[in-house]
């Protein structure tokens, strides 16, 4: 009796282990930041390590370097660009919920995904900085009717991407 529960024991552990996948480094940080709340502060954000939770909407088909996670609104997306070779993110990660820790970075060419950037032409989260017209962007405020002009107070828009230490598909 006592061998078929150890054994159901073990089954048991296994099946919930598999359920998750752990890349790269070990997750450390408790607190969740919100995809929302990064986007809306990449510039307080940048060189700090933060944790994120949501549901991997792309892969990178060519070499699993990158995906780009949705939080609560799908349309509020950001990209997890890791070192080529030391994450791979399966293809079969796309609609699965990801928890992911790394450190908030401008993308430039050094950091972007060299011979395959052009493989989504959204890959990458864009975030204008506030003007100094009230924190109103020019596109923001162009839909808005606001009195702010499309260039006056718009700093050019800087892109920002999250470069995973480690990661956990659920």
């Amino acid at each position: 009796m006592k061998r078929i529960f150890v054994l159901f024991l073990i089954m048991a552990v296994t099946i919930v282990n598999a359920a998750e996948l752990k890349l790269g480094k070990a997750i450390t940080l408790k607190e969740k930041l919100t995809v929302s709340d990064v986007l809306q502060n990449t510039a307080k954000l940048e060189g700090k390590t933060v944790l994120i939770e949501g549901t991997i909407l792309t892969v990178c088909t060519n070499k699993g370097c990158w995906i780009e996670v949705a939080g609560e609104n799908t349309e509020e997306k950001i990209k997890v660009k890791v070192e080529d070779g030391v994450i791979v993110f399966p293809q079969e990660s796309k609609g699965k919920l990801v928890t992911v820790e790394g450190v908030v970075e401008e993308v430039t060419a050094k950091n972007s995904c060299g011979d395959h950037k052009n493989e989504a032409k959204n890959d990458k989260a864009e975030v204008k900085e506030k003007s100094a017209c009230g924190g109103c962007s020019g596109d923001k405020a162009k839909a808005e009717g606001s009195s702010c002009g499309s260039d006056k107070g718009t700093a050019s828009a800087k892109k920002y991407q999250i470069k995973g230490l480690g990661a956990v598909i659920k």
